[in-house]
């Protein structure tokens, strides 16, 4: 295993999408995560990919996270069951997982991506469920599987490595 690097990961959102987010417990504070990680990806130049479950049921990504990247529609719970998702991950980066609802989009597309040989970095503080038992069991399972269960402040560390990246102080105040 090796830390998370700017230069070879991805940021997969998923399904952030206004209707979902009432029903997601501790919703603000993960969507606020979610968008931490949106501004240090662009900082650092990582890649955005981002999905919405059945946009015409569950509407747009919030608008915190609109800007982000062109989102992906997809009916699969199943990310991967998308071909543009699939077109979008194409290479061995290391994706890094944030999104709703942990036990079934999240955990569907984290495992399908292990299946496959990915490394798959689940942000634990960046992901909800409706209830926070489904989103327990569903990190624990993703762990048992291979995924590292990890957080925002981690990933943002990991992809600077050093106070005297030129990115640090920006990205530092994402943090605080």
């Amino acid at each position: 295993m090796h830390l998370m690097s700017a230069k070879r990961s991805r940021l997969v959102i998923i399904d952030f999408q206004a209707r979902l987010m009432p029903a997601i417990h501790d919703g603000p504070r993960l969507v606020a995560n979610a968008a931490k990680l949106v501004a240090a990806a662009k900082l650092l130049e990582v890649p955005i990919v981002m999905t919405e479950q059945n946009p015409a049921g569950l509407g747009p990504t919030v608008p915190e996270l609109t800007e982000a990247a062109p989102a992906i529609a997809k009916m699969t719970f199943d990310s991967c069951g998308a071909s543009d998702f699939i077109d979008a991950i194409v290479g061995d980066d290391d994706l890094i997982l944030c999104g709703c609802e942990a036990h079934v989009c999240v955990g569907q597309t984290a495992l399908s991506l292990l299946e496959n040989r990915r490394r798959v970095f689940v942000v634990q503080d960046a992901v909800g469920s409706r209830a926070p038992e489904s989103k327990e069991v569903a990190l624990r399972r993703l762990e048992r599987r291979g995924a590292e269960i990890v957080t925002t402040e981690m990933v943002v560390f990991e992809w600077l490595r050093t106070a005297e990246h030129p990115q640090f102080r920006a990205a530092a105040k994402l943090i605080k």
